[in-house]
């Protein structure tokens, strides 16, 4: 086992040392361990073989996750991992492109905690090993950043289109108790010293998510980057008819964090943050939220679920975890017709994000008339993606960024904000990141440089046609 986690330790070094980018202590790596080290590693610990079955041999495997029950993570009851490591540096930038922002955060956090009760639970030997193999890991933003130097999609090469927002400050306790209750977060922080003594915590049986001692206060500048990009945002659009597009490249994610805990890799909802911020701090009352993710954003419908000023669209995998956002879930009280989830199923792709823009998320937002549109972007519906079995392609996270960038140039003044969601294919996810830049500044998409036609199949068009009819049904539209 040492010698194992050793000789990983080691590759990782040397990548790092032949990076000449500045986040060099966060070099990605999609495959570590052959498969015979692989072998060595289950041999030599029992408990390891619930989560390591099938580890890394393709961009399609599962997993088994044994040790949680399925009540608590069902994920048709698998969940997959990619092979990943933490860095000791823990970075934190966020860059505002002339379209987007970008907060890299590196660390291994995550959260859970249910109600006011906190349970961290410290898995050892397992606990190491599956903080290295768990998906949202602190090589994600890194890979974007990477791809994005590489792409010349950065300052360096595009100053007068390109900027990064280099201070700002992170998300108050009050900020974040205007859609998280104050017990929840009080608790969050205490439970840092006990990361502190332990190293790493697991502490919610939803995802599964982790958490280390740095967790609460990088979890407060994720939250504080989106609001800083909003007062750019919203600051640029009185000046100027055409404002930057906001990209909040942050970690942890957020679409998924309860008003009561975390939930699913997210501790607090970054989207839903910003988007009581917009309304409180710039008088920004009808806030219109979309979220392309793969997996349903339950904590930022759970936030908005009665409040008729806040509309939220979310498209989906159907059956996907946390097994929320059914397609009658429409809102509750004077928030009824305010929520509009859409389940696709499996098998979806371009073609159907296609119709679903033009025929569900356009009409909704014409009718709402936003002062602003926030976008969870989650690239896990991309076919390679390993969390899923969307195959959107980077061309579709291109059609999408462009199609909203106009939207809101249309509806709100140019105002809008993208938040990171989900994405574990570190390549497409990179890409695909990449190519929603290139839609932002108004290029052309070399998305038919990376897209394999080869590993897409039929859509399941008249089930999509059903979803489709049924949402615009029940909506109105």
């Amino acid at each position: 086992m040492e010698a194992t986690e050793e000789a990983t330790r080691s590759l990782v070094q040397t990548f790092c040392a032949s990076d000449d980018l500045v986040l060099q202590s966060q070099m990605y790596l999609t495959e570590v361990l052959s498969s015979s080290e692989r072998g060595k590693l289950l041999d030599e610990d029992e408990e390891v073989k619930g989560g390591l079955d099938d580890f890394q041999k393709s961009s399609t495997k599962r997993v088994n996750f044994s040790r949680v029950k399925s009540d608590e993570f069902d994920l048709n009851k698998e969940s997959r991992f990619h092979q990943q490591r933490r860095s000791d540096q823990e970075v934190i930038t966020l860059v505002m492109y002339s379209t987007e922002s970008v907060i890299a955060n590196s660390g291994g956090r995550m959260r859970g905690i249910e109600s006011e009760t906190y349970f961290p639970i410290v898995v050892s030997p397992l606990c190491s090993i599956l903080k290295d193999l768990h998906p949202e890991c602190n090589l994600r933003v890194p890979a974007i950043t990477r791809a994005l130097a590489n792409m010349r999609l950065t300052p360096e090469f595009r100053s007068s289109e390109i900027f990064e927002l280099q201070k700002f400050r992170p998300a108050t306790v009050d900020d974040i108790a205007r859609v998280h209750e104050s017990a929840y977060v009080s608790g969050l922080e205490k439970a840092m010293d006990q990361a502190s003594d332990q190293g790493l915590i697991f502490i919610d049986g939803s995802g599964p998510t982790y958490a280390t001692s740095t967790t609460f206060h990088e979890s407060l500048l994720a939250a504080g980057a989106g609001i800083s990009l909003v007062d750019v945002v919203v600051t640029v659009s009185k000046l100027s008819k055409d404002p930057p597009i906001g990209f909040a490249l942050v970690r942890p994610p957020g679409h998924h964090a309860v008003p009561t805990g975390p939930m699913g890799f997210c501790v607090f909802g970054n989207v839903a943050i910003a988007a009581r911020y917009a309304q409180r701090a710039h008088g920004l009352k009808r806030v219109f939220i979309i979220d392309f993710d793969v997996h349903h954003g339950n904590g930022t419908n759970d936030a908005f679920y009665d409040d008729p000023d806040v509309f939220f669209l979310s498209t989906h995998q159907d059956g996907s975890y946390p097994g929320t956002g059914k397609i009658n879930q429409i809102g509750h009280g004077l928030g009824e017709g305010s929520t509009l989830n859409l389940p696709l199923p499996g098998g979806s792709g371009d073609r159907a994000m296609r119709t679903v823009f033009d025929e569900v998320i356009a009409p909704c937002a014409h009718r709402f008339k936003p002062d602003i549109i926030l976008v969870s972007a989650g690239y896990d519906g991309h076919v390679l993606d390993p969390l899923a079995s969307l195959q959107f392609t980077t061309g579709t996270y291109y059609m999408l960024a462009s199609n909203i960038k106009q939207l809101a140039k249309d509806l709100c003044g140019g105002r809008c904000v993208f938040f990171l969601e989900g994405g574990y294919n570190l390549t497409s996810l990179s890409h695909s990141v990449a190519d929603s830049f290139r839609a932002f500044l108004g290029e052309s998409s070399l998305a038919s440089d990376f897209d394999n036609p080869a590993f897409l199949y039929e859509e399941p068009s008249n089930k999509v046609k059903e979803a489709i009819q049924r949402v615009k049904h029940l909506h109105s539209l």
